[in-house]
């Protein structure tokens, strides 16, 4: 009997510590410095985060591509998600949040009532994002169209339906820490590895998972399984790509490979953003990706 109580007393004091650890993190509007927004940067970092690539209207083109409405869907070894609304609707998007709740939703992927968020939403990157680039993107948010589209709730089952053991799962997948590291990185290399590894979260499609959907950093870039079951989303390290810099800073201007073939499937949102940014910017990436290991 004294054995059942010490391994009860064990039990609850484990459930309380786990219960602690996966608390969901938030940031305080009183913790945030003064800052002067800037929409006009905003635009840049929306189009570097590929905001409109899943939550506009499938095939949507041009100013459509503003309209948030959410909708498509995700399928994974998980369930299938579906992108929620995030237009400035206040009844149905994200037009009644605060600026820090939008910075908590980005940076630690958590709702404004406390809710984990699926990491089908690349908080897992974004989590390397700059404060002061978020709080201008959130500007430029505001000044895109409202939609009174619903969201739909998403299709996954228990044990995954249990929110907060994503907090336990974001103690293992989700950090800061940069994957290509070195003191020696060009301030181009650097600057692609932020719109790489923090904004546009290319990982998320091009690097494989483990068996708890976790980012397989080790494999970083080498090309994964598609969720959809369709087929293999390429590899783009240099040893497999084999372009050269330029070959794909116009790629992600114009969607043509050195080839004269075009981009196909999901890769036409990404040119649809990529080609919304500076010159400077897509050599960048082009630059980081050809200095990755590999090459």
């Amino acid at each position: 009997m004294r054995f059942l109580r010490i391994l009860l007393a064990l039990a609850v004091i484990g459930a309380g510590i786990g219960w602690w650890l996966s608390a969901p993190r938030v940031i305080e509007a009183a913790d945030l410095p003064a800052h002067d927004p800037d929409a006009g940067h905003g635009e840049q970092v929306f189009h570097a985060a590929g905001c409109a690539s899943c939550h506009a209207a499938q095939d949507a083109t041009g100013a459509a591509r503003l309209i948030l409405s959410g909708g498509r869907a995700f399928a994974s070894d998980f369930g299938t998600f579906y992108a929620p609304n995030i237009s400035m609707d206040a009844e149905h998007g994200i037009g009644d949040w605060s600026e820090a709740d939008f910075l908590t939703a980005i940076r630690h992927g958590v709702s404004p009532e406390g809710q984990h968020y699926y990491p089908a939403f690349p908080y897992t990157t974004y989590a390397r994002a700059g404060i002061a680039d978020l709080r201008d993107l959130w500007a430029y948010m505001q000044t895109l169209p409202a939609d009174a589209t619903p969201s739909r709730a998403h299709d996954v089952g228990f044990p995954f339906s249990i929110r907060r053991a994503l907090g336990g799962w974001k103690l293992l997948f989700v950090g800061d820490d940069w994957v290509l590291r070195g003191a020696d990185l060009s301030p181009q290399v650097l600057r692609g590895r932020y719109l790489v590894e923090a904004l546009g979260h290319c990982g998320e499609c091009h690097t494989p998972r483990n068996a708890l959907g976790g980012l397989d950093q080790s494999n970083w870039l080498a090309g994964a399984p598609n969720p959809t079951g369709d087929g293999r989303i390429p590899a783009i390290t240099p040893d497999q790509l084999g372009w050269s810099a330029s070959d794909i800073a116009n790629y992600l201007n114009d969607g043509f490979t050195p080839e004269f073939d075009s981009a196909g499937g999901e890769m036409v949102e990404v040119i649809a953003n990529t080609s919304q940014l500076p010159s400077a910017d897509r050599e960048a990436i082009a630059a980081y990706l050809r200095a990755l290991p590999g090459g």
